[in-house]
Order: structure tokens, then sequence, then C-alpha cells
């Protein structure tokens, strides 16, 4: 099963019948994704199922009919334990970015993290998982694939904010901040700090 979010309500991906809603779902094909989509935008669902018997094919068969874009980022912890956030879109959200061609899934992590905040010395814990969300680019719907990455530094110095990514502020914020930045963020972002 995968959980794509669209404006912040889940389009569930499953090969499962079990699992849809009182048996009701939508077919993998570009009318039926389109139609989900559309109902969990103007919110006529809270949720939405798109059925397909063989969970290999499931997302393949899907991101031929919605573009996917492959991004990282990383949940960024220094040695005080705060975690770094920035504000974007009046949202608190954390560091990620699009992959670059021929780049690694965790080179994309680290370089759009010291991109977007300004802080370098980053290295690698381990994945923590991978989220999807839909967005609207340049007026198709997108897939966005995030695959997130714990990571730890010593960095101290001056943050950044990336201005030309709409990037306002970058902040370090302990566990009572982050319990309030989270109140205004994504499901996606809620959801790595489960």
């Amino acid at each position: 099963m995968y959980k794509v979010f669209v404006n912040e309500l889940p389009l569930i991906l499953t090969n499962k019948l079990s699992e849809t809603a009182d048996g009701k779902y939508f077919l993998l094909n570009e009318d039926s994704i389109n139609q989900a989509i559309k109902a969990l935008k103007k919110k006529k669902l809270s949720e939405a199922y798109i059925y397909h018997p063989n969970h290999e094919e499931i997302l393949k068969k899907f991101t031929k009919k919605i573009p996917l874009t492959v991004a990282a980022g990383g949940v960024v912890t220094n040695p005080e334990g705060k975690v770094l956030f920035i504000y974007r879109n009046d949202k608190w959200d954390l560091p990620k970015g699009k992959l670059d061609k021929g780049e690694s899934i965790e080179d994309c992590a680290i370089r759009e993290v010291m991109e977007e905040t300004g802080v370098s010395g980053l290295r690698i814990e381990n994945f923590l998982r991978t989220t999807y969300h839909i967005y609207k680019n340049n007026g198709t719907y997108t897939l966005k694939e995030v695959h997130w990455f714990a990571m730890k530094t010593e960095y101290d110095g001056k943050l950044k904010p990336e201005k030309k990514e709409g990037i306002v502020k970058v902040k370090w914020k302990g566990p009572k901040k982050i319990q309030k930045a989270l109140q205004n963020s994504y499901t996606n972002i809620k959801i790595l700090f489960e």
C-alpha cells in the first residue's frame, strides 16, 4: 500500500480490496485517477482508493499516468538535539529538493539541505522513509516521491534561507517548538515525527 497525499488527504494505492472503503475504489486509469484527485482536492472525499491486483506494478503503472518527480531531504539534528526546519508557503517544512540527473539520492539529500538552509558538515545516519504527495506543476498533476534521511551536523554557524526557493526562515527547534511547528505543517512531515 502507498499513501499519496492530495491537499493533505490520502489517496491510497492498494492491491487489497479489503483495504478499500466498503469496497469503493477507483481504477488505475487516467480518468479514474483524475476523478479521485479532483474529489480529494474539492474535499468531496476524505480519502480515496486506487485498486490494482499487482502490488509490484501499482506504483509503476500510476507513474505512467501521473509524472513522477524524485526528491530527497533530511531530518537534521544538531548536538543539542534540535531539528532543522524551514518556513515556506506559510508552513513549517523540512529541507528537501529534486534529484539532479546522475546524482545519488543521498547526495541529493545533503545538497538540498545545504542549499536551502546554509548548514554544512552534514552526515547521513540512516534512511527514514519515503513519502508521496501530488502537486500541480505547470497545470499538470505530478507525483513527488521524497526519500527522507536522518542526518547529524555539528554546524553552529549562521542559517541562510534560500530566498529564491521561497524559504523565508530557517530555525533549529527543540521538542516543544517542534510540536508547535507540526500544527502548521504537512501530513508527510508529521509522519516523520510519529
